[in-house]
This record gives C-alpha cells, sequence and structure tokens, in this order.
C-alpha cells in the first residue's frame, strides 16, 4: 500500500504564514530587524530626493552626477572597507562598526551640516561655474554647489546597498538553507514592505502642517521635516543594533545547529583573506556568479534610467521639497500595499510551484512593460489624442505624466522588493561559503552600484549631449529595452544552472586553479542544501 503525504502546512497557513513553531523564535526576530532596517532605507529614500532635487541650483539632472563622482567612488571605498574589516573581526562587529558609522554621519548632518548650511555652500563659487560651463554640466555644479546634500544623499544611497543587502542578507543567508529560503524570504519581503507603508505615512505625517517643532527648527518646514526623520533614523538604527545583539545572546549562541554552522562559516572566513581585486576575479571565473551579476546591474540599470526622468517630471509638477516629500511618502505607501500584497499571495508561492526561473522572470517582464507606457506617453504626451485624454480625466499633461511614471516605479519596485530580492538571494545559497561571501560582496556591494552608476553614465553623457533630461528621453528608451533583453537572457541561464545544482545536492565553489572541476562533494563544503 502507498503512503500518502501529509502536507506540511494546511492550505490557509501555506499562504499566509508556512513557519513551524519551533522555527518562530529563530524566524521572528529576522523579520522584525529586517523590517527596521528597511524602514530606515524607505524614509531616507524619500528624504534624500527631496533634499537634493529641490535644492537652490539643482534638480533631478544633479542625480546621475552625483551616482557617477559621488556614489560609485564611496560604493568601491566602503567595500574595501568591508572587506578589511571581514578579515579582521566577526561578522557581528563588522555590523556594529558599518550601522554605528552610518548613524554618526546622519547624526552630524542634523546638528552640524544642516543648520550651517549657508555657511558652508559654496554659492558665489557654483555661480561663476555655472556661467562658465555649458548647460549640460549644470547638475555637476549643483552637486558642488550642495555638497552636505550631496553627501547626505551618497550616505543614504549607500545604506540600502551596505546595510541592507551586503549586512543583513550575508547574515540571512548564513543561517537559512534552500528548503527554509523558500518559506522564509518571501515573509521577509512581506515585512520590509510593512516597514515601507510605515515609513511613507511617516513622510507624509512629517510633512504636514498640523506638527509644531518650531521650538526645536525655527520657521523652517522644511528643516522641521528633515530634523524628524533623520531622528527616527537614528532610532530605528540603534534598535538594529541592540535587536542583532540580542539574536545572537538569545538565539545563535544558544542553538547548537546554528552556532556550528556560524564557527564554520567563521572558521573559513579567516583562511580566506578577501580583496577588491580577487573578489571580482573570483566573478570571472563563474559563470554562476556571472548571471547573478548581470541580474542584479541589469535591474539597477533599467529602473534608474527611467527613475531619473520620472523625478525630473515631478520635480517640475512639485517644486517644493515639503510637498516633494509628501509625494514620495505615499509613492512608498503605494510600492508597500502592492509589495505586500505580492509577498503575502504570490512570491512565495510563485517559487515553490513555478520554480526558480519562472520567478525571476517576472520582474523584468513588469519593468519592461510599464517602461514602455511610460516612453509611450512621454515621448507622445502633445498627440492629439493624448491632449483629449488628459483634458477627459481632468488632468494636465504634466500631471498625467507624473501619474504614469509613478505608476511604472510602483510596479517595479513592488516586483523587486518581493520576487527579485527572493530569487536572487536563494540563488546565493547553493554556492560555498568562500564564493557566497567574495560573490555576495562584489556583486551587492559594487555590482549594484555599477548598475545604478552606469545609468547615471548615460544620463550625464545624454545631458552633456541635449542640455536636458527631457530631449534625452528618446534614447534612454531604446537603451531600457536592450538592457532588458540581457537580463532575461541571464536569467533563463541562471535558472538552468541552479536548478541543477539543487536537484544534484551540489554545493558550488570556485578553486584557485582553474583547470579543476567546480563542483564539488557537498560535505566537504558543510553544504545545507
Amino acid at each position: 500500500m502507498s503512503s500518502v503525504k501529509t502536507p506540511e502546512f494546511g492550505k490557509f497557513r501555506s499562504f499566509f504564514w508556512p513557519i513551524h513553531r519551533f522555527e518562530c523564535k529563530k524566524f521572528i526576530p529576522l523579520l522584525i530587524l529586517y523590517a527596521f532596517i528597511c524602514f530606515n532605507y524607505s524614509l531616507l529614500k524619500a528624504v534624500k530626493d527631496a533634499l537634493v532635487i529641490t535644492a537652490v541650483g539643482s534638480g533631478a539632472e544633479a542625480i546621475p552626477f552625483i551616482k557617477v563622482w559621488a556614489i560609485l567612488p564611496m560604493a568601491l571605498l566602503v567595500t574595501y572597507l568591508f572587506t578589511r574589516l571581514f578579515n579582521r573581526y566577526t561578522q557581528e562587529k563588522v555590523f556594529y562598526i558599518m550601522i554605528g558609522s552610518f548613524l554618526a554621519f546622519f547624526l552630524l548632518f542634523a546638528t552640524v551640516l544642516y543648520p550651517l548650511r549657508d555657511i558652508l555652500h559654496p554659492h558665489v563659487t557654483a555661480d561663476k561655474l555655472e556661467n562658465f560651463l555649458p548647460t549640460g554640466f549644470h547638475g555637476l555644479v549643483s552637486i558642488f554647489r550642495n555638497w552636505s546634500y550631496t553627501l547626505f544623499y551618497v550616505m543614504a544611497e549607500l545604506w540600502g546597498t551596505t546595510i541592507m543587502t551586503v549586512l543583513f542578507w550575508s547574515f540571512a543567508n548564513e543561517v537559512t538553507t534552500v528548503k527554509d529560503a523558500k518559506r522564509f524570504y518571501g515573509i521577509l519581503s512581506v515585512g520590509a514592505n510593512i516597514a515601507a507603508i510605515c515609513s511613507g505615512y511617516i513622510a507624509i505625517l512629517l510633512s504636514g502642517e498640523f506638527l509644531d517643532f518650531s521650538f526645536l527648527f525655527g520657521k523652517d518646514r522644511w528643516g522641521q521635516c528633515l530634523g524628524l526623520a533623520t531622528t527616527m533614523v537614528i532610532i530605528m538604527g540603534v534598535c538594529s543594533i541592540a535587536l542583532f545583539r540580542w539574536y545572537h545572546v538569545k538565539i545563535l549562541d544558544k542553538d547548537p545547529a546554528l552556532q556550528k554552522i556560524q564557527k564554520r562559516n567563521q572558521a573559513q572566513r579567516k583562511t580566506v583573506k578577501m580583496g577588491m581585486r580577487k573578489n571580482f576575479s573570483y566573478l570571472a571565473k563563474s559563470k554562476y556568479l556571472i548571471c547573478i551579476a548581470i541580474l542584479v546591474i541589469g535591474f539597477n540599470l533599467a529602473i534608474n534610467m527611467v527613475e531619473i526622468i520620472w523625478k525630473d517630471q515631478i520635480k517640475l509638477l512639485l517644486p517644493d521639497p515639503v510637498h516633494f516629500n509628501a509625494y514620495m511618502g505615499k509613492v512608498l505607501v503605494a510600492t508597500g500595499i502592492i509589495s505586500t500584497f505580492v509577498g503575502l499571495f504570490l512570491c512565495g508561492n510563485i517559487i515553490r510551484r513555478l520554480g526558480w526561473t519562472v520567478s525571476a522572470l517576472i520582474t523584468p517582464i513588469a519593468l519592461l512593460v510599464t517602461g514602455i507606457f511610460f516612453f509611450i506617453f512621454l515621448l507622445y504626451k502633445d498627440h492629439s489624442s493624448l491632449v483629449t485624454l488628459t483634458a477627459a480625466l481632468g488632468m494636465t499633461p504634466l500631471a498625467l505624466g507624473v501619474f504614469f511614471g509613478t505608476m511604472q516605479n510602483v510596479f517595479s519596485r513592488s516586483c523587486k522588493y518581493t520576487l527579485f530580492d527572493a530569487t536572487k538571494e536563494i540563488a546565493f545559497i547553493p554556492l560555498g561559503s568562500e564564493s557566497k561571501l567574495k560573490g555576495k560582496a562584489a556583486i551587492d556591494g559594487v555590482g549594484s552600484r555599477l548598475g545604478k552608476s552606469g545609468g547615471s553614465i548615460v544620463h550625464t553623457g545624454l545631458l552633456m549631449i541635449f542640455g536636458t533630461i527631457t530631449l534625452s528621453a528618446p534614447y534612454v528608451g531604446l537603451l531600457l529595452l536592450l538592457v532588458i533583453g540581457g537580463w532575461i537572457a541571464a536569467a533563463q541561464s541562471l535558472g538552468k544552472q541552479f536548478d541543477h545544482l539543487t536537484s544534484q545536492n551540489e554545493k558550488i565553489d570556485i578553486v584557485e586553479d582553474p583547470t579543476e572541476p567546480l563542483i564539488e562533494d557537498p560535505t566537504k563544503q558543510g553544504a545545507i542544501v
């Protein structure tokens, strides 16, 4: 008589909470920690855009110059420091050092740099440069003019790369198996999306007129909004440090299985000296890692090429920083709500039932479809049929253009925060500890930044040629099609490799001698598959 396999969870629970009771003590603190980190990321995302784009003598054209001339060098520097710290300290200490450094800067900005902005910003020199340089260099001059805002933008952007992407997910991947990740990571994305909704409402609340903290910040409404937002970031950061410490003391140190995994990975890290050059040489030796890198670079290239044009339209519609920040808060709320729905009802179930490849292809296809609609309206908004449509809807062409851009951004990022992040992190798990650490540091630490900077390089080049973002938009749309095509091809190739590894219960690692086989005995690697 053949036995019938009992389902692991009931139908309702498999959708909403596929977590065993004994796993809650391990998973729930991890969920809360990720939510704290993502709350800061989302709140900083809204504030940094409003701060830079609406600043004196600035606009959306400043963003590509910041990403090329400021964020990319800083990302390389932070990755270098990250690898050096990992060579010397435990993962726990690295977390405290990195997050503490970010919080110290935000405290310095709120208490010193912003209050003294009129003294510190070289407006007279910037005016002279603007009169001397061509129009296409306006964005470059603006990041020099408002250098403290530029620095805030850089640190806010690197929070997402360093703290959220590299530090948290490196830790999560060490204590999670492939099987558990298919259940855990979808719910982690839900926690992140709920945090994004909360941060969006906070941004809207701080931009309202019914909060009066003039006794602290004076009559500057935007200064009040910025000060309160920075205070919230610091509080959540301190809570993250406290929770991370509690997790190590109460969970990891008292769980023999997790303690064994952590000690093994730390021992392997001590024998592997990380370095940026060696990390990138690892990528060159592995088709698997190269495919992951293409996914990360492809997403960041695509989303940033479109986003700069969209934010330029928002600046034209909402030039006041308080209103701009409030609008970005609404975008965060919409993104969080849709992402929560996808994370609860679709993400985990799509990964489990349709497989890794189908799940990974949803994000580029969503970005392609929504991007096509946005560019069609942007390029043909003066066409008679579209003019008639805007009149019927009671909106201006500019307002409707911002609406379509918002829809593109919301749906693309909703897919990114759920399916893209989950499938990308699951793809790292079949790697050996050395390859996982080096590959992730290179891909998430610099690869994502190269993608964002690549999109900015495209914009800076086009701005120098055409002078404005609007005139360069058609060429950006053409490049978007090419980038997404390469992204889709890489996802299909990676899916075949991932399915082979997981079906054969194998662990992949990169060896120093390129003539040796890449697939090694999983028992030698201490594999968790």
